[in-house]
């Protein structure tokens, strides 16, 4: 059997300004447990913001977004822009603040936000192509950014009201999900899961990781 080959999109390298390791990480785990081909990237741009996790507030530097990813794919890191349809079978985006900060700008701008212009191209691509796309935790806002007024696609952030309100303002339909729950819209290919929106710990994560990996690979 022909492997799959998943893109794994990430935003940086840390909850508050990147990707959030743990959900990045169990994503390449359940991956690599189910014999796909992985190929990480991220954009190639300076990030929103930079935070410092331990004090929880801004730090007075520069990072870029692909540089700092590269920390969790161990070096090896496409830029998205270089990243093609045709290159993969399906493409998963782990949350954390990075993908509403620097994947679009939800967390600047709400249901105005806009999508990353390079992002924006390979998740259209995917869609034409009817190939999946996952998102996790808050990351499904690139999803209603991209698709909410033209797809209305039906996701889940887990049970937070606020943000559902917002997803559902760009035109997705929020269902609203347990920790260890999934969302399948199968005519758009399109499957999502709370993680940390909910997640008390990474047990809790990876039990939503891996229902979603599995739903993926299946519709890939």
């Amino acid at each position: 059997m022909k492997r799959k080959k998943v893109g794994v999109l990430l935003s940086g390298c840390g909850v508050m300004d990147g990707s959030e390791i743990h959900e990045a990480t169990l994503t390449l785990y359940f991956l690599d447990r189910q014999d796909a081909d992985i190929v990480c990237m991220a954009p190639n741009k300076d990030q929103f913001d930079v935070m410092n996790h331990v004090a929880g507030a801004p730090a007075s530097e520069k990072r870029n977004v692909m540089t700092e990813a590269a920390r969790i794919a161990r070096g090896h890191i496409r830029d998205v822009k270089a990243v093609k349809a045709e290159d993969l079978d399906a493409v998963i985006l782990p949350g954390g603040f990075g993908a509403a900060k620097n994947l679009c700008t939800f967390a600047r701008d709400g249901a105005d936000c806009t999508v990353d212009e390079d992002v924006a191209q390979l998740l259209r691509e995917m869609h034409r192509a009817k190939k999946p796309i996952g998102a996790l935790c808050i990351a499904p806002a690139v999803i209603a950014g991209l698709f909410g007024r033209t797809l209305s696609p039906e996701i889940t952030i887990g049970t937070d009201p606020g943000t559902a309100s917002a997803l559902e303002k760009m035109g997705a339909r929020h269902t609203p999900a347990k920790v260890d729950e999934i969302v399948v819209d199968s005519k758009n290919k399109i499957v999502t899961t709370p993680c940390y929106m909910l997640a008390q710990s990474i047990k809790e994560v990876g039990a939503g990781v891996e229902k979603l990996v599995a739903k993926i690979l299946e519709m890939a």
